[in-house]
């Protein structure tokens, strides 16, 4: 269930990198703000999994 979890975290960091990439390119604030969002919800999705890691040890 955690690979799944962190595979996810990844599959999030790097659509939201494209989005924004895309948006930056083309001049689109809003894609470029959907990507950062989406980053960041990577990221806490990573760092829930690291924490819950943890906690395992």
């Amino acid at each position: 269930m955690a690979a799944d979890e962190k595979a996810q975290a990844k599959t999030e960091q790097v659509k939201g990198k494209v989005k924004e990439t895309i948006g930056r390119a083309t001049g689109n604030e809003r894609m470029e703000a959907e990507g950062r969002a989406e980053q960041s919800k990577g990221d806490l999705r990573q760092a829930k999994e690291n924490t819950k890691d943890a906690f395992r040890r």
